[in-house]
């Protein structure tokens, strides 16, 4: 596994932007009680990863409106709005940088039973395999140079945000891993050489979706911030998954 990283962490896009300062995981906003309402739907069965051991994946990405509930009940300062003509429960919450996620995963797992998380980059990739294409033999050696062979020889995804469930669907049920978001993980990226950074001093986090990408914890806007080589991802969101439920 450690050699899957390793891979990932030479062919990510070249000259992402990150600031080597502490992330403000579990930052100081008192979390209310979560509406329960809002706890997350997972997909109709888990992942079995390689070793057997089961993941429990949230079937849509977090929307606008269980987001809100969590702004609404006092644990994330983040408010957010839909789309004209769509509503809050149809659309996926973007714009999330990792401090605003942490906030999220704060208050949700504030009084459940259940501990919530995001996957890990491994994770990420096994669960979205099934919908993801095949990823074609690179036509540059460069591995800093991989993100222009995966432009070149792949279909893009179109980029405009759709509501959730347009996209694929896993044979687990998980919806819309190959869609227009890039969904965060738990997994740093602190550059080739860093050596070994713990997560609230991480500068910048693997995120999933039609390619692999990083981005600094702070961002919210991909388009504005991140990734200064390459097309950047489209929308920064979440899904949440869980060991055991």
């Amino acid at each position: 596994m450690k050699a899957v990283i390793a891979n990932h962490t030479k062919s990510i896009v070249a000259g992402c932007a990150v600031l080597a300062v502490a992330t403000l995981i579990g930052a100081a906003i008192l979390p209310g009680d979560p509406d329960f309402a809002h706890l997350p739907e997972m997909a109709e069965r888990p992942v079995l990863m390689p070793d057997r051991a089961p993941l429990y994946v949230q079937k849509y990405e977090v929307s606008i409106a269980e987001w809100n509930a969590c702004h609404d009940a006092g644990g994330c300062r983040l408010f957010l709005r839909p789309p004209a003509n769509r509503s809050a429960n149809e659309m996926p919450a973007t714009g999330l940088s990792f401090v605003d996620v942490s906030e999220y995963l704060n208050w949700i797992n504030s009084n459940s039973d259940v501990t919530y998380r995001l996957p890990t980059l491994i994770e990420w990739e096994y669960m979205a395999a099934p919908v993801l294409p095949e990823t074609p033999d690179p036509i540059f050696t460069d591995p800093e140079l991989t993100w222009a062979s995966a432009y070149l020889m792949e279909p893009q995804t179109k980029r405009t945000l759709r509501p959730r469930g347009s996209f694929g669907t896993t044979p687990e049920g998980v919806v819309d891993l190959n869609g227009s978001v890039w969904e965060w993980t738990m997994d740093c990226y602190a550059g080739a050489g860093e050596g070994r950074i713990t997560p609230d001093r991480c500068p910048a986090f693997f995120v999933g979706g039609e390619h692999i990408a990083a981005m600094s914890f702070l961002v919210r806007d991909p388009a504005r911030g991140g990734c200064a080589v390459g097309t950047p991802p489209a929308h920064l969101g979440m899904r949440l998954v869980t060991d055991a439920l």
